[in-house]
């Protein structure tokens, strides 16, 4: 079937993908040319919106990433001084992980760049248009994360029944 022809909810998920990869690109290679890399700033921008003091397992679910992959960028954020990691305040076995002073360039000139790609991407689109794409969004998000909370129970009861 051409994209043309197809519906809106078929189209939706494909045009919600590569959007989200055209801005991660836009993104990307704005920021390559000034020096900094994806792993880099994406953890930044992570700790950022997420806030300090998340743990580690917590970042990774939210960055889509496995834990010990996690670990292998924040040991080179933290070699740089831009993140450190102490432990949790509500569970010992856990490490909390935080930005320093010294993230606070890279953090600017991050948000220099995204408001770049902001605005040429977000070029012609008013405010009230935004407004409406994120009310549809937001009930999405609120859709994938039920859907997500059943999966980990299914996971949770056929691991119980495995281990009895």
């Amino acid at each position: 079937m051409a994209f043309e022809t197809a519906t809106l909810r078929e189209r939706f998920g494909f045009t919600l993908g590569r959007l989200g990869r055209i801005w991660r690109q836009q993104l990307d290679a704005r920021l390559l040319a000034r020096g900094v890399s994806y792993s880099r700033w994406v953890v930044l921008a992570y700790l950022t919106r997420l806030g300090e003091g998340i743990n580690q397992k917590d970042l990774a679910g939210y960055m889509g990433i496995e834990a010990p992959t996690l670990v292998r960028l924040l040991d080179g954020l933290e070699a740089e001084g831009l993140v450190e990691r102490r432990p949790h305040p509500a569970d010992r076995r856990a490490k909390a992980v935080h930005l320093t002073a010294n993230a606070a360039p890279e953090l600017a000139q991050f948000n220099e760049v995204a408001h770049e790609v902001r605005a040429t991407l977000l070029d012609g689109i008013s405010e009230t248009e935004l407004e409406t794409c994120l009310t549809v969004l937001d009930r999405i998000d609120r859709n994938a994360a039920g859907i997500q909370s059943e999966q980990q129970a299914e996971v949770t009861v056929a691991a119980e029944i495995a281990s009895s």
